[in-house]
């Protein structure tokens, strides 16, 4: 049975205008965050998508925009949290390395308390894979950038992504068929 997974990235915060590293700690949507999710949940409402689920992350920030997206009940799962930058939470954004062309950063966090990309990557796909192979066509989970990114990377070419734009309430439309993701399209706004 063919299946359709929503992933979007959670409303602007108040660390993505600071340029800080947030994975597990959290800041709130800003006035713009707010209002990018109340217009994501007015295309799903104007297009007539539904949902038979709703997820998302943990984080505050995720769940605040999945309720302005929509009031449907749903779940907060650890699977869809966001890198781990240890130490580096709540740093500035160029402390980052510079030498990593997919911004994916390998295991050059574990060193200071952060999580492997490879085990934070399979971490977010298993989540994304149990949540599809359960008794629902339509979902939607809120998550990250670096979670979104991650669990594309298996799925697509990561480079048409980055060029069609991934902000703030970016939505991706996966496909899901015999255990396999097919990237449809990206939504932005």
């Amino acid at each position: 049975m063919t299946k359709t997974l929503y992933i979007m990235r959670h409303g602007q915060t108040l660390f993505n205008i600071q340029h800080k590293i947030q994975g597990w700690s959290d800041s709130p949507l800003t006035k713009e965050g707010i209002q990018q999710a109340k217009i994501a949940g007015q295309y799903f409402k104007d297009n007539k998508i539904t949902f038979d689920a709703v997820f998302c992350s943990t984080a505050e920030r995720a769940s605040d925009t999945l309720e302005l997206v929509t009031d449907m009940p749903y779940k907060r799962l650890k699977g869809l949290k966001e890198l781990n930058f240890g130490s580096f939470e709540g740093e500035h954004e160029y402390l980052h390395p510079k030498d990593d062309p997919k911004k994916h950063f390998g295991n050059y966090y574990v060193q200071f308390g952060g999580e492997d990309n490879q085990v934070a990557q399979k971490r977010v796909n298993d989540t994304l894979l149990k949540i599809m192979n359960q008794d629902n066509e339509s979902v939607l989970v809120v998550s990250h950038a670096g979670a979104i990114m991650m669990f594309s990377d298996l799925w697509t070419d990561m480079q048409k992504l980055r060029a069609s734009g991934f902000t703030n309430c970016s939505i991706l439309k996966f496909i899901f068929d015999n255990n396999k993701f097919t990237f449809e399209k990206i939504i932005n706004f």
